[in-house]
Order: structure tokens, then sequence, then C-alpha cells
């Protein structure tokens, strides 16, 4: 019965002075002439002169057009007004007068538009203040190590010249993934899909995260913790998937990185793969033994440079997500936080041939 009721009051849309502005400016004109002729018939059984009626027609459809005009144009002067301050920096203003009409969804479109250049703003702002703090933290150690060894502090010896190696570490895997996001957002990566066999794909990945070497496939180098062995679980063992190896070495690099950052002393990290529901899909689980994600920030763990609500910090730079998921969504696939007894469950889901073919 509901949908029969939406069914109707959809189908008399065009004939809804609320909802249509064409039907609107029908009514005025109906009214305007019901309004005349009225007048007109009193004037013919009264003694009132045509002249004088003629004048409270044209006075009464005048007031009637203003009205009306005034409350279809409300909306256009307010976006005007908007769209001049937003010119002027500030993103912060809706328009308040919103209609049912066509008017109505111009102003709702707007205002999500104007939401979405706030959020712009507001994102482009963090990324320069997170880009400025990233690059100066590894910039200051760095100097700091080389103005001790100038100034005699510090001898060049091989553990002093390891701390200012893992600083510029630190340095080159920031800018790849900037470059990476960069590259995400001119649209100018593309796919080089092909079917694989798992498990030696994903042993090669664990044995160069277990090295150290590149994590996100950038070429980069980290320094992996010995305290936290990784364990791969292939299932079957000749298990085959359709998918581009670049970009699937940065969502398995990244999430492990992740997981062993965010392990304890002698915790445990498993990559675990499955055949997805299609012909050549594949399902990938990274669990590890760490606190887990809190549910308020499982929503926004993948956006670029959050950290999570963790007290203190891992030195990471809060990318490694946001690059697995846009690599995960190049393939048209789906990542998530999955439900998990312990520590953090990340569920990446490949589509397979059809998917990742088109």
């Amino acid at each position: 019965m509901r949908r029969l009721w939406r069914r109707v009051w959809a189908a008399l849309r065009p004939w809804d002075p609320y909802r249509s502005i064409k039907a609107a400016l029908q009514l005025l004109v109906l009214v305007s002439v019901l309004i005349t002729t009225g007048l007109v018939i009193l004037a013919i059984h009264s003694a009132t002169e045509l002249r004088v009626i003629t004048i409270f027609s044209i006075i009464a459809s005048l007031l009637i057009t203003q009205i009306v005009a005034n409350g279809l144009t409300a909306p256009l002067r307010e976006m005007t007004a908007v769209a001049r301050a937003m010119a002027g920096g500030d993103y912060s203003r809706r328009v308040t007068r919103v209609r049912r009409d066509e008017v109505g969804e111009l102003a709702e479109t707007f205002n999500r538009m104007a939401a979405d250049l706030a959020a712009a703003d507001r994102h482009r702002k963090e990324l320069v203040a997170n880009v400025s703090h990233e690059l100066r933290t590894p910039i200051a150690a760095l100097r700091a190590v080389l103005e001790n060894v100038v100034d005699g502090v510090s001898a060049a010896d091989p553990e002093t010249m390891r701390l200012a190696l893992q600083q510029t570490e630190r340095l080159g895997k920031l800018v790849s993934q900037l470059l990476d996001l960069s590259r995400l957002d001119s649209g100018a990566v593309r796919l080089d899909t092909k079917p694989f066999e798992v498990w030696p794909y994903l042993s090669a990945v664990l044995k160069t995260a277990s090295l150290g070497m590149g994590t996100g496939g950038s070429g980069s180098r980290s320094r992996a913790r010995a305290d936290v062995p990784l364990h791969l679980d292939v299932s079957p063992l000749g298990l085959t998937a359709y998918a581009d190896g670049e970009r699937l070495h940065q969502v398995v690099a990244n999430l492990v990185d992740n997981a062993v950052k965010h392990s304890p002393p002698g915790g445990r990290v498993t990559v675990r793969a499955r055949r997805g529901m299609a012909p050549g899909s594949l399902e990938i689980d990274v669990v590890d033994e760490g606190p887990g994600i809190p549910a308020a920030d499982r929503v926004r763990v993948f956006e670029r440079f959050h950290r999570g609500s963790h007290p203190g910090g891992d030195g990471g730079t809060g990318l490694g997500l946001a690059i697995a998921r846009w690599a995960v969504d190049l393939h048209g696939g789906r990542i998530e936080v999955a439900e998990s007894p312990r520590g953090c469950r990340i569920h990446v889901t490949l589509p397979g041939v059809a998917a990742a073919g088109s």
C-alpha cells in the first residue's frame, strides 16, 4: 500500500505546485484568471464600474505574482550570496530556503557541492600541514645527527650512520607514498592484470617484508621487527588468481607493514588467502595480534594521514592503508576491517577476471 501511494505521489508531481515550478506558474495564471473573472462578474451584478474592477484585478494579480516570484527566486538569491562567499574562501555557508520543487533540488545539490568543496579545502589544508610535519620530523632528526658528527659530539661510526640512514629511508618512503597518491588523484595508473599462482607470489612478498625491503613496493627500505613472525596460509596450495602484481604487492606489503607495527612482541602476523566466488577472484586476510582497531576508527582508517585514536605514535605516515585501498579500488575490489576475536583483521576481496578486466 505504501509503495502504491509513493507511485501515485510521484505521478502527481507535474501537477503539484509545491514540487513543480511549472505547476506553480500554471496555478498562478489560473488564480489570476479566476480573480479577474470573479471581479468582472461582480461588476456586472453591481454598480461598480468596469475600470475599477480592472484596476483591482491588476493589483491582485501583481500581488499574487510578486508573492510567488519571491518564493521562487529567494533560494536563487541566497545561492548567489553563498557562491560569492565561497569565492571569498568561506565554505561554511549553506542555502537554507530549500523548496520541494526544481529550485529546491538545485539548492540541495548546491549545498552538497558546498560541502564537498569545504571538505576538499579542509583536506588540502590538512595535507599541507601533515606533509610539512612528516617532512620536518625526519629532516630535523637527520640534521641533528649530522650536526653532532660535524661538531665532534658523535663519531661517524656505523651506528650513527645507521641512524642517519633510517631517517633518509623514512623520507624516501614518504616521498614514494606521496607520488603514489598523486598518481591516484591524476588517474594515471593502469592495471596490468594477469593470472598468477598465489602461494609463491605471497611467499615472495612476505620474504621481502621480513627482510625489511620496500614496504609498499616503492623500493624504499624499512626495518622489520624480528620479534614478529610472519605466517602464510594459502588454501588450496595450487590456488591461482587474476590481478595486477605490482598493485597487489602494494596492498599486501602495506597491510603487513601496518600489522607488524601494531603487533606486540612475540605476536604473529598471518596472511591468509582463499579462493573467491568468481573465477580468478581472491580473498586475502591480514591478521595481527595487536590491540585492534576501535569501532569509531574503522570508517576512517583508510583515509589519508589517519592514524587512529591510539595514544602515542608509531612513526608511520598514515598513508599505507590509503594506498592499499586505492590499489584495491583500481581492481574493483573491496577492503574493510573485519570482525576478529583478537587483534585486527583486514579483509581484501579482488573480483577476478571479469571485473578486473573491465
